[in-house]
Parts: C-alpha cells; structure tokens; sequence
C-alpha cells in the first residue's frame, strides 16, 4: 500500500490557485485509474484504488495547508506505514512553471504543508515537486502561490497534468527516473 497526498487549501475560492497544483494531480490520477468514489477520512478526502500493481490510497486533507501533517500522519499510522510509502505531490517555486521533479527526502523550503508534513512523520518521505516558477522578488511570492492560473496557462498546465495521470505506474513501481524522463516526453509531444 502507498500513500499518495496531494498537498492544497479546500474549498471552491482556492480550487485553480497555484498553491492547489498537488490536489490537482491527484484528482487526475483518480480519473486517470478508476479509483473509487471519495471517502471522508482522516481529515481529508480519500480514494482508493490501483496503479499497474500497486494498490494506492490517494490523499487530500481539508486542513488547510499548514496542518497538513495531521491528515498525512492519520493515515500513515492508520495503515502502520513507513514513509518510505508516502508520495506527496506539492507546488515548487524554485521548478520552472509545469516541470516535473522527482526528490526522496529533503527540506521543506518555507513551504508550509511540507513542513507540517516534516513535523509529524519526518523528512524521509518521497516528493513529487510540480513547478510553479518565482515571481521574481520575494515580496511577490504569496500573490503568485495564491494566485489562479491564467488562461494562457491553462493548456500546459492539462499537459502536465495529464502527463502526470499517463504516466504514474513507473512511479507507483518506484522507477522516479523513468516517470520524469516518460512526463517531460509526454509534455513536448503536446507542445
């Protein structure tokens, strides 16, 4: 069993910000796979299902970002889970917009849901970094990461995504190299 958390804020007013890009991937790798209907546990929503081989619960807490970690931690003791079985899927300023970036461990990066996450279950877990790009000036940081996607956006933005959902076995089987090298492939084709 994996836990794969798609880190964001709930409700409606948040849904196409930036800072939702990890609830976004999730949702598409549901769709992508056939997962089961949405459940309401551990703080968050859950959808159950299966990658190539791999069974995966897919993970969206409603704790708001910052409190992340409550929902994460939940389940991992829930399932009695190392974090070597977690996959989270978070917004990265320093990633030019719509890259893909596989990265087991690290520091969070004043990246509030990372930290929570970090507090509860340690550094140890695997990420999936999706590239928001900086704004250029820290000052303009929270606007950006709060900020909706744009029209023009819009279409690289369904092309990573749906790269993401496409190609997600080789990383529910562990191949991280594969899954970046097969998402970039994938997003050049629909350039």
């Amino acid at each position: 069993m994996q836990i794969w958390t798609g880190l964001g804020n709930p409700g409606p007013q948040y849904a196409l910000h930036r800072h939702n890009i990890g609830f976004m991937a999730v949702d598409v790798i549901a769709e992508f796979h056939d997962f089961a209907a949405v459940q309401k546990k551990f703080s968050g929503w859950t959808q159950e299902g299966r990658i190539g081989g791999e069974k995966v619960l897919l993970l969206k807490p409603a704790t708001f970002m910052n409190k992340s970690g409550q929902s994460v931690a939940e389940a991992m003791r829930f399932y009695k889970l190392d974090s070597d079985a977690l996959t989270v899927f978070h917004d990265e300023l320093d990633l030019a917009p719509f890259k893909v970036k596989v990265k087991q461990g690290g520091g969070h990066a004043g990246h509030n849901g990372l930290r929570s996450i970090d507090q509860h279950l340690g550094p140890d877990f695997r990420r999936v970094r999706l590239g928001i790009g900086h704004p250029g000036h820290k000052d303009r940081v929270n606007g950006h990461v709060l900020g909706n996607y744009s029209k023009a956006e819009q279409d690289p933005l369904a092309a990573m995504l749906g790269a993401i959902g496409a190609e997600c076995p080789w990383l529910a089987q562990g191949d991280a190299p594969r899954f970046m090298s097969d998402v970039a492939l994938r997003q050049q084709a629909e350039e």
